[in-house]
């Protein structure tokens, strides 16, 4: 078994950025640009997975080492894809749509090792619960700009989880990244995480260098 120390991701999201280095890994970030807009007639989960393994394409034939990372979130309200607001105004109605009800979050990832091309995937779904929103409390939110860059125009961290009554699912599919599916999944690529104290001391050197 290998130990992973280093993964590629291929998303610009900070917050699957975080969710990785919080496991001890070093986190190279390559972007991919990839469109995300809602598909029409395409279930929400299989959304996710659309546009996880878009991303992997458009990432791994530019990486020759290293775990490569891929992953997409998408709110679904009814069947009904709720992807990242384009304004303001936007973003206000989508929560007009979620307050006071349940939606499901779902997250897929893929995870290549671009040496062997071994792969593997997983989708995780949280049902999630929101409290009613006033008008006010909207507005308040927006402002923040906390609503601008996420599906479904929040975030369960920060501000955003004044906004959540109740999950049923894992946290961190909610925030972007399942993690504990991740780390579950990872044995079946041959790697395992380094243990607590060399993925300090990897973090030591690497801020050293």
């Amino acid at each position: 078994m290998r130990e992973l120390r280093t993964v590629v991701l291929a998303s610009a999201s900070p917050r699957r950025r975080e969710l990785l280095a919080s496991l001890g890994l070093r986190v190279l970030v390559m972007p991919t640009g990839v469109d995300e807009s809602p598909r029409p007639g395409v279930a929400p989960r299989d959304v996710a997975v659309l546009h996880a393994e878009m991303k992997m394409q458009a990432a791994i034939a530019r990486v020759a080492s290293n775990l490569v990372i891929s992953a997409d979130t998408v709110v679904d309200v009814d069947g009904r894809d709720l992807g990242k607001p384009r304004s303001v105004a936007e973003a206000a109605a989508m929560l007009r749509v979620l307050s006071g009800r349940e939606h499901l979050v779902h997250t897929a990832f893929v995870a290549t090792d671009a040496t062997s091309r071994a792969r593997l995937s997983n989708v995780s779904t949280t049902r999630v619960w929101f409290v009613p929103l006033s008008d006010d409390d909207i507005d308040a939110y927006v402002a923040t700009g906390e609503a601008l860059d996420k599906a479904g125009a929040y975030g369960i961290q920060g501000r955003g989880s004044a906004l959540v009554q109740r999950i049923d699912g894992d946290f961190y599919t909610v925030m972007g990244f399942p993690l504990g599916l991740f780390v579950r999944s990872l044995p079946k690529l041959g790697l395992r995480l380094q243990s607590g104290a060399e993925a300090v001391a990897d973090l030591r050197g690497t801020a050293r260098s």
